[in-house]
């Protein structure tokens, strides 16, 4: 069987390279077949053959195999030539794909640059845009007008009035009229009046100002911010006001001595 085989592949090759030969051959006639070769450097010469056959010259005979020849070296270089050109073709391929894979690179490297880029743009503009913010801020801050102090009249109405904007900045309870009708029962609006005949007075320590307060009790119940004298009338009445509250829930319940 491997035999065989090997004729096979033998016969499938004469046949490949030699088809035109052995055509050529074959119109000269069988009768070619059946010739002697000479040496190379014979005359030429004509071989007898046999009755009814044509005889064919060396020269003849070389022509031919030097026809085949010529013909599977054409062969050869037709076939090296497609090899080239399609090597050839494999590598302008191949470079035609570096190229391109070289470029998708090149383009995803400039776009995550250009993304970056444009981050950092943004928070810059971003951190721009808070400390300009903040620079307003401050320059407003810097230039925004300070209240003027609320100025009260040196009498017994803006002495009330001064006295409950401290109370009520202190939670203090109490109003005008709370106040007034205290201040006139008690002083007839005198921050200087003082009273030196009832108990307190005869104890030493006399009921003093515009809600007629003692020592102790005006200590016990001073108000921040104000002046830390009976005498006081602002200090006065936020005191009293605030022992009031303290006792009675607030001055505006006080309707006799207390």
């Amino acid at each position: 069987m491997l035999k065989n085989t090997k004729n096979r592949g033998l016969s499938r090759s004469i046949n490949k390279r030699q088809k035109i030969a052995i055509a050529g051959v074959t119109t000269l006639g069988a009768a070619a077949l059946a010739i002697s070769a000479v040496p190379g450097n014979a005359q030429t010469t004509t071989a007898e053959a046999p009755a009814g056959k044509v005889a064919y010259s060396n020269e003849q005979i070389k022509d031919v195999k030097g026809s085949v020849t010529d013909q599977l070296a054409g062969e050869k270089v037709k076939a090296a030539e497609m090899a080239a050109r399609h090597k050839a073709a494999v590598a302008t391929a191949k470079h035609r794909a570096a190229v391109a894979h070289d470029k998708h690179v090149a383009a995803q490297a400039a776009a995550k640059q250009r993304a970056a880029k444009a981050a950092a743009a943004k928070k810059a503009a971003a951190e721009r845009k808070a400390k300009e913010a903040a620079s307003r801020s401050a320059k407003r801050a810097a230039v925004k007008p300070v209240a003027a102090k609320k100025s009260y009249a040196n009498n017994l109405d803006g002495w009330i009035r001064e006295a409950l904007d401290i109370m009520k900045k202190h939670d203090i309870p109490g109003t005008y009229n709370g106040l007034h009708k205290n201040i006139m029962r008690e002083s007839s609006g005198n921050p200087n009046a003082i009273n030196n005949w009832d108990i307190n007075a005869q104890n030493g320590v006399p009921s003093i100002g515009l809600l007629q307060v003692i020592k102790p009790t005006f200590d016990a119940y001073h108000v921040p911010g104000t002046a830390h004298s009976q005498y006081d009338p602002v200090a006065n009445l936020t005191a009293a006001a605030n022992y009031a509250a303290d006792r009675y829930g607030s001055i505006d319940n006080v309707n006799s001595a207390y």
